[in-house]
């Protein structure tokens, strides 16, 4: 009857043993980075308003709590400006390495769940917000021209786009 007392509580020690392991090194590859990252969102002028994935978060300047596991779409805008743009990717993050040094594949299970082995890129956004009128930006996959299709009183007219009939 001892031989088989000791044997359950042996058991028994070794399943909680083990249990509190796994929790804690779940736990360990999640203290470098949260779930969340902290984006900074500015613009000139300030006080326009800021949408993300589709829902108005406010105005800037202000710092906003993203998850890091999914991509993000924002748009600023502002009255007599044109909207901005951009889209907030997630990328691995170099600290998964050291995640999975010190959590193992726990770790790199839990950051894989939670979203913490990426990093929302870029940040800090900064928007320059131009007016009414036309405006350029250039991106990774080209560069895009903004116009306005009613001119304004005084505006001077340099060209005009016509139809290629082919």
């Amino acid at each position: 009857m001892n031989v088989r007392h000791s044997m359950i509580t042996r058991s028994t020690g070794t399943v909680l043993v083990t249990a509190l392991a796994a929790v804690a090194l779940g736990g360990c590859a999640t203290i470098i980075q949260s779930p969340h990252q902290q984006v900074s969102i500015a613009s000139t002028p300030s006080g326009a308003t800021v949408s993300i994935d589709h829902v108005q978060r406010g105005t800037t300047p202000m710092v906003t709590e993203l998850k890091r596991k999914d991509t993000h779409t924002l748009r600023i805008e502002l009255a007599g400006y044109q909207p901005y743009e951009a889209t907030l990717n997630r990328r691995v993050s170099g600290w998964v390495w050291g995640n999975i040094v010190f959590g193992g594949l726990i770790g790199l299970g839990v950051d894989a769940i939670t979203g913490s082995m990426y990093k929302l890129s870029p940040d800090q956004v900064s928007a320059q917000l131009t007016s009414g009128q036309a405006a350029t930006e250039k991106r990774k996959d080209g560069v895009y021209v903004f116009a306005v299709l009613a001119p304004q009183p005084g505006w001077t007219k340099v060209g005009q786009l016509t139809r290629n009939p082919s």
